[in-house]
């Protein structure tokens, strides 16, 4: 049974007890007639027929409040792994929208965003969310998002009720809701929310002080989680990074955009289990390194925009504020870790702490060769002010992809 915390900046709706599920979904099924609920689920190609993604359909097959479910699929670079894809989804009783985003209709839509100076970035997960938003805008069935990924193995609808409800329900006066879920099978997941998140955040803090914006990203439990739901409001105002730092540039665009009192985080489930990483300590541009350099730069980045000064004293202190933080973080889980009878892989975790230090170093050489560079996708405000007519087009090139 989870505790009864409240963390502080944002509301924590904890899993006390074993859910009624049948009761949150009929009260969804009602929410659900005066706010839509749109699914966005982002996949990639290698992720169809999986087991993961087939356990995640039949659940879903018998979710009944979901007025839409719209799937983006990157790396169908052609025909035939596209059409794979469109298979494995129509077995499901209400057919989702897929976009084909490396498609010709979805490739020459993402040319003329970069020709009009709004660039949507690489293709990746951050710009498959993005563009999915914008096609549950140009649809206009939904006035609320949920998104969560495609390949988690111990996944039950319960996850996507305990999503929803907090946003959906209208007296709650949620806009945003962030997932989170503890990661534990014979030992602690999770590595880079454990020993690179939360100890650089508590650094930062120790250097620049409670500054607003650290407070409340130390408030959520998960912030890496890739569930997340809110209103169609916010998915018209918030900027979406294209890179690994898609959850925590998320989390700062919200905390621009919206009231602390509106956001929330919701525990979804008792345990979660999704494919996992490698650490890839000797290569930068992959694996766990590379989206820790990513996460590092969106932190900066933000912190820049917040007003917060950064300079080259504060992340020469701050190598030496994380690495005391992280070590102090590996003392506290291996004795969480032992008194739950997991195994602690103490030299895994020595090496992963060091490999982080050095995405971190890296990630402040980026900066400071170019403070102003930014993965952030423009906001669908912006799109549709220099575009009038473009979500109407991808909406019609959506339908056109899934009628051929």
């Amino acid at each position: 049974m989870s505790d009864f915390f409240q963390t502080g900046a944002i509301a924590t709706l904890h899993r006390l007890a074993t859910a009624n599920l049948s009761q949150l979904e009929l009260e969804l099924e009602r929410y659900a007639q005066e706010t839509p609920i749109a699914l966005v689920l982002p996949c990639h190609v290698n992720e169809v027929g999986s087991r993961a993604l087939k356990g995640i359909l039949r659940e879903l097959a018998r979710v009944r409040y979901l007025n839409q479910i719209i799937v983006g699929i990157d790396g169908a670079r052609s025909v035939r792994p596209w059409h794979k894809a469109r298979h494995c989804f129509s077995s499901m009783p209400r057919k989702p929208i897929l976009l084909w985003n490396d498609g010709p209709r979805m490739q020459a839509a993402f040319r003329k965003l970069e020709q009009a100076g709004l660039d949507p970035g690489a293709g990746g997960k951050g710009r498959n969310v993005w563009i999915c938003f914008g096609y549950v805008l140009a649809s206009e069935q939904a006035r609320m998002v949920a998104v969560h990924d495609c390949d988690i193995v111990t996944y039950s609808r319960e996850l996507l009720a305990r999503l929803c409800y907090p946003v959906a329900h209208p007296a709650l006066g949620f806009d945003f809701c962030k997932g989170y879920y503890a990661r534990v099978t014979d030992h602690l997941n999770g590595r880079v929310m454990r020993l690179l998140v939360t100890p650089l955040i508590r650094a930062l803090k120790s250097i620049v002080g409670q500054h607003p914006y650290l407070v409340y990203m130390d408030t959520f439990r998960y912030p890496l989680a890739g569930e997340m739901a809110l209103d169609t409001d916010l998915v018209r105002r918030v900027r979406i990074p294209h890179d690994w730092a898609l959850e925590v540039g998320m989390l700062g665009e919200v905390f621009r955009n919206s009231s602390p009192r509106a956001i929330c985080q919701s525990e979804l489930c008792g345990n979660y289990e999704h494919k996992h990483q490698e650490l890839s300590p000797r290569d930068s541009e992959r694996g766990l390194n590379k989206m820790a350099c990513d996460i590092v730069k969106s932190f900066f980045r933000r912190m820049a925009a917040e007003g917060i000064k950064l300079d080259t004293g504060v992340f020469d202190t701050l190598l030496s504020a994380y690495a005391r933080q992280a070590e102090d973080t590996l003392r506290f889980y291996a004795g969480d870790a032992t008194i739950n009878g997991l195994t602690y892989p103490r030299h895994e975790e020595e090496n992963a702490v060091a490999t982080f230090v050095r995405s971190i170093r890296n990630a402040t050489e980026a900066y400071l060769r170019d403070p102003l560079s930014s993965t952030l996708i423009p906001n669908w405000n912006r799109v549709e002010s220099a575009l009038p007519m473009f979500l109407d087009e991808l909406r019609d090139a959506v339908r056109a992809d899934n009628q051929d």
